[in-house]
């Protein structure tokens, strides 16, 4: 693996923090008016010791935790992800085994103090908005897709900091902090992926207030914990009778001691990442939030920002790849010059750039999507107005919709591509990469899971469709989203075309039969997604202030644009062709 600072080697994604993230709007909307740093001032508190004062620190603050963070991924993990892979973690006596090294760079990630980016700094985390910890895991995500799972399963922290009681929060948040435990999400069962609202996992509630859990989950990440740190599992019961559906369902912090790992999977990729099967046996248990809520309010939530998380390991992972291709393509000669001069391979090289900075432009919109109504909810939470209230604000109820749209969107897109992506760069390295001299094997197969992880492509797809027909309707929140964002630059000629194709697409796709649209519904998820893209890619050409960049970016945007184009004129003939419609095809 290239070995240098991730983040700042980058081009692309400083160009996004330099020039296209609007900062001042996020900066407010996460650091309001400095309260933390105003902590500090009166308490000396030293969890509140790092807090910025004003946007500029602010700014500063966030580009040294994404600095040093790209220094350990490109220098200490991606340097090691190789041997990492080829060890993997084992299974022995009902404990599970990881690379000594990985513990290493674990224990110095943790030293670091960059481990718990997910927690506000009154809780003793770094206090990141989300556009900033998204960042962190495409750096990471980069170096290896198995180690920065260690980062994720860590995440659930956050859940217990959102809707835990205090007691829950003294409790368990100081274990996070000082590695003492990490995180694992138990949602999944070996009979109930995606269908979770008929889990069998059984909750009974105790005479003190306490539960005991039994059943079995599966396919659950770092559900043994790491090394010696055991896992703090985030888990879904049923509290109901069987049969009583989503409302039946709760949310549970379970003490990894108190389960059972009965086994791990042999997979094809991720090797140094364990996923688990877990039994319950009566193991205590504590509700997080209230009875019943389990699944429809705090778990829906936590997997929005999963699906965000996953697209964000897609970029990460398509960069990786691309870089890798790019470099052997300069190095490896035939027929008397660098692959890289032969325009086939050429070819492939800019598509691998063409779409990584379009999936960026996407992810990053997704994870501003989620600082836009988190923050402002926080604060109106701040200021005593009742959950009831904040919902009916519809500055809040806009881009909460807008999130949950755009999360799968970006899910599924920047997922999909990245597999694309690593098919190419393997091909690029051709003989040489089917094996495993080379970090694109590896590569590969990582990059598999990420269309399968936290719901498949065709669960996105089913997730997006409604949000897309709904939101467009006229007046609809899509549809301002899109407008909004048109007249705030000058959208080229092709973009207005594949816009007036989604509408008519979506106006056909209404005509559709039940089973129709289910079959259909990828055709125009897809054309939605390619629109936004080109949208947002041709926006930030906008923001860029170097003219040479800017021309760089503008052709990138077009050709893009063009590809586009065509591959929704594509789709909007299925529909068509569905609907009995004349097609024309000169």
């Amino acid at each position: 693996m290239i070995q240098n600072n991730y983040f700042l080697d980058n081009s692309d994604l400083m160009l996004h923090f330099e020039e296209v993230i609007p900062w001042t709007e996020i900066i407010t909307q996460y650091e309001g008016d400095f309260e933390d740093y105003k902590k500090f001032q009166e308490t000396n508190d030293e969890k509140f010791s790092h807090a910025p004062s004003d946007m500029d620190s602010a700014l500063e603050y966030y580009k040294e935790i994404l600095t040093s963070t790209g220094s350990i991924a490109g220098k200490s993990i991606a340097q090691n992800a190789s041997e990492m892979d080829k060890i993997g973690v084992k299974y022995e006596n009902g404990k599970v085994i990881f690379p000594e090294i990985m513990n290493k760079i674990y224990k110095s990630y943790h030293e670091s103090g960059l481990l718990n980016f997910m927690l506000k700094k009154e809780s003793g985390g770094l206090g990141l908005p989300v556009t900033v910890y998204n960042m962190i895991f495409e750096i990471v995500s980069r170096a290896d897709i198995s180690f920065v799972m260690t980062l994720a399963a860590n995440t659930i922290a956050e859940t217990i900091e959102k809707y835990g009681t205090l007691e829950l929060k003294e409790k368990w948040i100081p274990k996070f902090l000082s590695s003492e435990y990490t995180g694992s999400m138990a949602l999944t069962e070996p009979d109930y992926g995606s269908d979770l609202i008929n889990l069998k996992t059984k909750a009974v509630k105790q005479p003190d207030g306490t539960y005991l859990l039994t059943g079995t989950k599966r396919f659950i990440t770092h559900g043994c914990g790491m090394s010696n740190f055991p896992a703090i599992l985030l888990t879904l019961a049923r509290t109901g009778e069987p049969g009583s559906g989503a409302r039946g369902i709760s949310f549970f912090v379970v003490d990894g001691k108190n389960v059972h790992i009965s086994g791990i999977e042999r997979k094809m990729g991720i090797k140094s990442s364990p996923t688990c099967e877990v039994v319950y046996e009566n193991s205590p248990a504590e509700i997080i939030g209230e009875e019943g809520l389990g699944l429809t309010k705090y778990a829906l939530g936590l997997m929005n920002g999963a699906r965000l998380a996953v697209g964000t390991l897609g970029v990460g992972l398509a960069t990786a790849a691309y870089e890798e291709a790019k470099r052997y393509s300069g190095i490896r000669e035939q027929f008397g010059k660098p692959i890289k001069e032969i325009p086939a391979v050429q070819k492939m090289l800019d598509r691998m750039e063409r779409e990584i900075v379009a999936m960026r432009c996407l992810n990053m919109e997704a994870a501003h999507s989620m600082d836009k109504y988190i923050w402002a909810t926080e604060r109106m939470k701040e200021k005593g107005i009742s959950e009831k209230e904040i919902r009916k604000d519809e500055t809040i109820k806009y881009w909460e919709r807008i999130s949950s749209l755009f999360t799968p969107i970006a899910k599924y897109y920047c997922t999909e591509m990245s597999n694309s992506i690593a098919y190419d760069a393997v091909q690029v390295h051709g003989g040489v990469g089917y094996t495993e001299e080379f970090d694109v094997a590896r590569i590969y197969r990582d990059a598999r899971i990420l269309t399968i992880y936290e719901g498949t492509t065709q669960m996105q797809i089913v997730a997006a469709i409604g949000g897309i027909v709904a939101g467009m309707a006229p007046n609809a929140y899509l549809k301002k989203y899109i407008d909004s964002l048109m007249k705030s630059f000058s959208p080229s000629k092709i973009s207005q075309k594949i816009l007036a194709l989604l509408e008519k697409a979506i106006s056909l796709y209404k005509n559709l039969e039940t089973k129709e649209k289910e079959y259909y519904a990828f055709e125009v998820v897809e054309i939605a997604t390619k629109l936004l893209c080109g949208l947002l890619l041709e926006k930030s050409v906008e923001k860029l202030k170097d003219e040479e960049q800017k021309a760089k970016r503008r052709k990138i945007a077009f050709v893009y644009a063009k590809d586009s184009f065509s591959i929704s004129q594509k789709n909007y003939m299925n529909l068509q062709l569905v609907n009995k419609e004349e097609v024309d095809f000169d």
